[in-house]
């Protein structure tokens, strides 16, 4: 099961588990929430915004503050509610495309690092297999970013998709144009129908992808 799904299916459980919440009064009137039961929902709650948006996001950040701060009652634990209802809102809706992005983008981005390095000491085999394969995947991702169904297509279909929905566009439509022929190259072991130049258009354009598309701003 995708982890979307996973995060989906626990934000809808923790949905249900808050509204099981009942709240209690003392004999003063003041109205408070019975310990165990808001704990556990809230300590839930955190970890699931934490992995969902990131523990420096603006929902893990302020969820983490209310609970820090609550003692149980109503007021408190009402603040957390509408917190969770935002992330959840935000999270169902498809908000969280930035964070997701930078955290793609740090794994692209080694592998780059990883292909140049390979290409700087003569391995352009390796560097063409490193580079396409962070390649694919980015765009895939990006189809997916975008609406677009792509996980069973090859990577000329993801091509094709991306520029159909105009996701690229442009120099870097053209220089898009000649990369699945490279990483079938790379992919099936042609070596000598692959130059360093083949391989350093290959890193150039993903460099280019990760600071278009994968810098999380």
């Amino acid at each position: 099961m995708p982890i979307s799904e996973v995060i989906n299916r626990r934000f809808n459980e923790l949905d249900v588990q808050m509204n099981g919440l009942h709240v209690q009064k003392r004999s003063d009137g003041v109205s408070f929430y019975e310990t165990e039961s808001w704990q556990h929902w809230a300590s839930s709650v955190q970890h699931l915004i934490e992995c969902a948006f990131g523990e420096t996001s603006s929902h893990y950040r302020n969820f983490r503050s209310a609970y820090e701060k609550c003692n149980g009652w109503r007021s408190e634990v009402s603040a957390m509610k509408g917190i969770f209802r935002a992330a959840m809102a935000d999270y169902k809706g498809g908000y969280t495309f930035s964070y997701q992005a930078a955290i793609a983008g740090e794994v692209y981005g080694d592998f780059i690092v990883l292909a140049k390095n390979a290409l700087g000491e003569g391995s352009k085999d390796v560097a063409a297999v490193l580079a396409c394969a962070a390649l694919e995947d980015a765009l895939k991702r990006l189809a997916q970013s975008n609406g677009l169904e792509v996980s069973e297509k090859v990577m000329q279909e993801v091509v094709s998709a991306l520029k159909s929905k105009g996701v690229v566009g442009g120099a870097q439509k053209a220089l898009l144009d000649a990369m699945p022929k490279i990483r079938d190259y790379a992919m099936h072991a042609n070596w000598e129908k692959i130059t360093p130049q083949d391989v350093g258009s290959v890193i150039g354009f993903v460099e280019q992808l990760l600071l278009n598309k994968f810098s999380g701003g």
